[in-house]
C-alpha cells in the first residue's frame, strides 16, 4: 500500500509547531538543496541543527554540525531528511529511538515501509515534500 501524507492542515500545524529541526544530510555547499532549505527554515524562525558525519564539529549557518542524530542532546521536534530512500528505514529507527515526534522527507525520498514503521510508532510522517514549497502553498508563517 502506498504511503499517504497527512492532510494540509496537519502539515501546516507541524511546520508551525516545529521549533527545532534536525536536518540530516546537511551540506556546506550553498548550491545544494539541503543548504538552501536550511537557510529558508532558519529564516522562518526554526532552529535547524545540521547533521552530516563528514562535517561533524564544524559550523554551518551558525549551528554546530553533528555527526549523527543520536549525538544531539536537546529535544528535536522534527527530522528533515536529505538522504537517499534506501537509508530511510534505518533513519526512522534512529528517530524512534530518539523519541522524535515527526519526520519529513524531501522530494524523491520515499519508502512506504519506513513511513508505515514511523506511523506505527506514533510519529507524524510527511514524505516526498519540501517545506520551502509547502510554506507558500499552505500560506503559513512558521514558529517565528
Amino acid at each position: 500500500m502506498a504511503f499517504i501524507n497527512p492532510p494540509d492542515g496537519e502539515i501546516a500545524r507541524l511546520l508551525n509547531a516545529a521549533k527545532t529541526i534536525a536536518l540530516l544530510g546537511a551540506s556546506a555547499n550553498p548550491a545544494r538543496d539541503s543548504h538552501e532549505v536550511m537557510t529558508f527554515l532558519q529564516g522562518k524562525g526554526h532552529r535547524v541543527i545540521p547533521v552530516n558525519p563528514g562535517l561533524a564539529g564544524k559550523t554551518l549557518l551558525g549551528e554546530t554540525v553533528y555527526g549523527h542524530l543520536d549525538d544531539i542532546r536537546e529535544k528535536i521536534d522534527l527530522v528533515d531528511v536529505f538522504r537517499a530512500s534506501e537509508y530511510l528505514y534505518g533513519i526512522v529507527g534512529e528517530c524512534i529511538a530518539a523519541r522524535v515526534p515527526a519526520i519529513w522527507t524531501q522530494l524523491g525520498v520515499v519508502d512506504d515501509l519506513a513511513g508505515a514503521k514511523a506511523k506505527d510508532a506514533g510519529m507524524v510522517v510527511v514524505m516526498n515534500k519540501c517545506p520551502k514549497i509547502e510554506y507558500p502553498r499552505l500560506g503559513i508563517e512558521g514558529p517565528g
